[in-house]
């Protein structure tokens, strides 16, 4: 699944921190949401501010890891990927690339 964005790659990294920073207050709801998948297994939430600064939330049943991209293309060529997830001792992972 990949997406139409442009500068996502250095914007990705500080939107998922604050999700996993302790004492932060919750973030504000997200207006806009639609299912990824024909099972209703990939949910994407986002919105933006009045800076245009984009917020994502994805909600994934997986088994501890998923990928998400964004492209201008739509193909995977030159897409910017961000991957994540939680090892075996329930520690956190982000990978942007």
């Amino acid at each position: 699944m990949v997406f139409l964005f442009s500068r996502i790659k250095s914007m990705l990294f500080f939107l998922f921190l604050p999700c996993f920073c302790s004492g932060q207050p919750a973030p504000p709801p997200l207006r806009f949401s639609t299912f990824l998948d024909p099972s209703n297994m990939v949910c994407l939430r986002w919105d933006h501010d009045e800076q245009e600064l984009m917020s994502f939330e994805l909600q994934v049943h997986t088994t501890g890891w998923v990928a998400f991209g964004f492209s201008p293309h739509g193909e995977l060529p030159g897409s910017d990927i961000v991957i994540g997830g939680v090892f075996p001792n329930g520690s956190i992972y982000f990978s942007v690339s």
